[in-house]
C-alpha cells in the first residue's frame, strides 16, 4: 500500500520506518524542514534500538521518504497515519489534542478520493468521532473518507521491534470497509499470528489509556511496598521474585524505583484519571490520584537515601554523579526522567552534579542546561563523593567496578533502580545502597 505517517517523532519516525520495512511505500510528514532533510538524509534525529539502521537501509531503497506537504502525502497515500503528540493540557489533566486537529484541519481539505485516516496518538474517549467529523466535512471526498483508531502500545527503546511484532492490535472503527483498510496495512503482521481487537472507537481509545494506567499502577504500587521494605528491614527483590511467581501478578513491570517517566505513562495517568472523574468515578479517580502521587513523591525518597548515605557530610557540600539521564533505556527521551528529576532535585539542595548518560546526552543537555553533562563514563566517577544509577543502562550493570573504584573520591554507589548485583560492587570495595533492601 501507498501509505503517509504524519508527524515523525519518536511515534512517527519509528512507525513509518516500520511500515516501509514490511513492504509499504512510505511518506513522512513533518513541519520541521531540517529534522526532513536530516531523514531524507538516512540520519536519524532520536534514539531507539535498531531505528538508525531500519530508517538507512529504506531511504536508501527509495521506499520511505520525508517532506514538508502536507498535499503530497494527500495526493500520494490512500492510508494516512496521524502519529502527532499530544502533551498533557495546560490544565495538567487532559490531553492537548490540538496537534491532531491540526494535521486533520491541513490533510483533510486535500482528500479527494476514498481514503483511511488511521489514529495513532493516545488521545481522549471520544475523539475519533470528532476527528470523522471534522475529516468528512473538510474531504472533498465527504463520508469516503475513513477514520480508525488504532492505538500504539510501544515501548521506548523496544519501538521498531514492538511495531513489527506487536503483541496485540486495537482497531477502533464503524465500517467494514475501514476495517478492512486495517488489515491490508497490516497484513504481515496478522499473517504471522498477531491477534487483532477490532472494536468500536471509544472502546480502542479507552483500552490505551487503560493499560498504561495500569502499569503506572504497577509501578507505583511496588514502590511504595519498597518504601516499608526500607522502613522495616525487609528485601524488596525477594518480595517482586514472591509475587512475580503468582501467575495473576507476574513480574513484569514491577521493579522498584524512582518512578516512571517519558512521554506516555505521567501524561496518560493524569488523564486517565481526569477521565475517571468526568465520568463520575471518583472512586477510581480516587485511586489513580493515588498512584500518581506516590510517583512523584519518588524523587524525595532517594533524597532520602542519599541523605542517610552521606552520613555527616550535607548535600549541599556534595560533589555528586548520575548516572542517567533518559527516563529509561534503550532511548534518548528525557521527557519527565525521573533521572534527571533527582539530578535537578540535588543540584537544587546545593550539591555540584555531573550526569552521564550512553545515548540521552545531547537530548538532556537541551532540556537541563543547567546541569554538567559527560559521555565518557569513567571520567564520570572522577573526585565523585557518591555516584547514584538513576537510569538502568545495561552498560552500568556490565561495568567492571574493580576498575572504577579508585576513580571516585568515595567507593559510594546508591543503586535508586535495584538494578544491580551488588555483591561484585562490594567485593571490590564499594559501599551500595539499594532502594528497599536497607543493609543488604
Amino acid at each position: 500500500m501507498r501509505i503517509s505517517v504524519i508527524g515523525c517523532g519518536h511515534l512517527g519516525i519509528p512507525h513509518a520506518a516500520a511500515m516501509a520495512e514490511l513492504g509499504h511505500e512510505v511518506i513522512g510528514v513533518d513541519v520541521d524542514p531540517t529534522k526532513v532533510d536530516r531523514l531524507n538524509a538516512g540520519q536519524c534525529p532520536i534514539y531507539e534500538i535498531g531505528l538508525p539502521e531500519l530508517l538507512a537501509c529504506h531511504t536508501a531503497s527509495g521506499r520511505l521518504r520525508f517532506t514538508t506537504d502536507i498535499r503530497e502525502a494527500a495526493e500520494f497515500a490512500e492510508l494516512h497515519f496521524i502519529g502527532v503528540g499530544t502533551p498533557i493540557d495546560a490544565d495538567g489533566r487532559s490531553y492537548d489534542t490540538a496537534q491532531v486537529f491540526g494535521a486533520i484541519r491541513q490533510l483533510a481539505p486535500h482528500l479527494d478520493r476514498p481514503c483511511t485516516i488511521v489514529g495513532k496518538s493516545t488521545v481522549t474517549v471520544g475523539t475519533t468521532a470528532q476527528v470523522t467529523a471534522l475529516a468528512q466535512r473538510l474531504a472533498p471526498a465527504g463520508t469516503a473518507v475513513e477514520v480508525v483508531w488504532n492505538p500504539e502500545f510501544l515501548r521506548e527503546g523496544h519501538a521498531v521491534e514492538d511495531t513489527l511484532r506487536p503483541d496485540r492490535l486495537i482497531a477502533g472503527l464503524t465500517t467494514a470497509e475501514a476495517e478492512k483498510a486495517i488489515r491490508a496495512v497490516y497484513a504481515p503482521i496478522l499473517d504471522a499470528g498477531v491477534p487483532i481487537f477490532v472494536t468500536d472507537p471509544q472502546t480502542a481509545e479507552l483500552a490505551k489509556g487503560a493499560a498504561n494506567t495500569f502499569l503506572g499502577l504497577k509501578i507505583s504500587y511496588i514502590n511504595a511496598v519498597a518504601d516499608m521494605c526500607e522502613a522495616a528491614g525487609g528485601d524488596i527483590s525477594q518480595i517482586v521474585e514472591i509475587l512475580g511467581i503468582d501467575p495473576r501478578i507476574g513480574s513484569g513491570g514491577m521493579k522498584p524505583g524512582i518512578g516512571y517517566g517519558g512521554g506516555c505513562l505521567p501524561k496518560d495517568v493524569r488523564a486517565f484519571t481526569a477521565s475517571a472523574r468526568q465520568l463520575g468515578i471518583e472512586q477510581a479517580a480516587t485511586l489513580l490520584l493515588a498512584a500518581e502521587k506516590i510517583n512523584e513523591s519518588r524523587t524525595d525518597v532517594a533524597m532520602d537515601l542519599i541523605g542517610n548515605a552521606l552520613g555527616d557530610r550535607p548535600v549541599n557540600n556534595a560533589k555528586i554523579t548520575v548516572w542517567g539521564a533518559a527516563f529509561k533505556p534503550g532511548t534518548n527521551d528525557v521527557r519527565e526522567s525521573p533521572a534527571l528529576a533527582l539530578a535537578h532535585a540535588l543540584q537544587q539542595a546545593g550539591a555540584t552534579v555531573t550526569v552521564h548518560d550512553p545515548q540521552a546526552v545531547t537530548t538532556a543537555m537541551t532540556r537541563n542546561p543547567e546541569l554538567d553533562y559527560t559521555d565518557d563514563l569513567p571520567a564520570s566517577l572522577d573526585g565523585a563523593d557518591l555516584i547514584v544509577l538513576a537510569t538502568e543502562w545495561p552498560e552500568y550493570r556490565k561495568a567492571d567496578p574493580a576498575a572504577l573504584v579508585d576513580r571516585p573520591a568515595s567507593a559510594l554507589l546508591i543503586d535508586c533502580r535495584t538494578t544491580l548485583d551488588p555483591g561484585p560492587w562490594r567485593a571490590a570495595g564499594w559501599t551500595v545502597r539499594q532502594l528497599g533492601r536497607p543493609g543488604k
